[in-house]
């Protein structure tokens, strides 16, 4: 074998640079995660988290085993709009076991671990990195026929994580309709191509506010691109959800397996093709 220059584009040997299954974490020996879907985000607070939740509710809906993966280590939210408790896993010699929704959804996430979900988390990025890789690794995942990786916004050391260490079938982009995102978002998908990661689609969230009384719908953020930044890029864009209030609603109270509509049935319909 010549020696490495380190650039695989020049390169037609099979060593473990070029070859992703070496990176992967090792899933725990009792788990059986069949599919893995990653939500991602550009930046914070276009509601990654809320369509994550909706996501794993619809498709436990559909008579599959869903699970969530809390990856956003430092804004864990995931607990909340459950109605999960901190400090709620259990564990044996043979790791921990993800408490479960009311309907049977796994969870597992940094605030079930801690006595107070208000207490800060303050660590260095390979710490958190390394957290993500142990609640894959020693997490007792059952049957789960799709997991949902709830990622921290960004193209950090936690995004890279998880596009290297866990064996992802796709991410879902989640955006909002402001000007700035389209940048943040073309980030986002830029990565996912470097890494080699299918994008299933895009979610744009806040689209529009639609008036209880007249039923007009309203851009409280101004006009979207983001059907322009989807035909840019060749993905789909799977659905516009409208600021509902009825929805932050049922995440407070812990309730958001209740939500009813059909705002994520067509992303839903594309990750049951994975």
């Amino acid at each position: 074998m010549s020696e490495c220059s380190h650039d695989c584009s020049k390169c037609s040997e099979k060593c473990a640079s070029r070859d992703k299954s070496s990176f992967l974490a090792p899933q725990n020996p009792l788990s059986n995660v069949k599919h893995v879907i990653g939500i991602v985000s550009g930046k914070g607070g276009v509601g990654k988290s809320i369509v994550t939740s909706m996501l794993a509710t619809i498709m436990q809906r559909r008579g599959y085993q869903s699970a969530v993966l809390d990856a956003d280590i430092t804004g864990p939210s995931i607990p909340r709009g459950f109605g999960l408790k901190p400090a709620s896993v259990v564990g044996d010699e043979n790791g921990m076991f993800p408490p479960k929704t009311k309907t049977g959804i796994e969870v597992m996430s940094l605030n079930l671990l801690v006595e107070e979900e208000a207490k800060p988390v303050v660590w260095r990025g390979p710490v958190i990195a390394g957290t993500v890789k142990q609640f894959w690794s020693e997490v007792v995942w059952n049957e789960v026929d799709y997991m949902f990786v709830d990622m921290p916004p960004g193209t950090g050391d936690v995004p890279l994580t998880v596009f290297q260490s866990l064996p992802l079938d796709g991410i879902i982009i989640v955006a909002s309709p402001q000007e700035l995102v389209s940048m943040i978002v073309s980030k986002a998908i830029k990565m996912a191509n470097l890494m080699d990661i299918n994008v299933l689609g895009l979610v744009e969230n806040m689209s529009y506010f639609k008036c209880p009384d007249c039923g007009k719908e309203y851009k409280i953020f101004g006009d979207s691109n983001i059907e322009k930044l989807a035909e840019e890029y060749g993905i789909p864009l799977l659905a516009r959800i409208p600021i509902d209030p009825r929805l932050t609603k049922l995440v407070d109270s812990g309730a958001i397996e209740l939500f009813e509509g059909d705002y994520l049935e067509n992303a839903a319909d594309i990750i049951e093709k994975v």
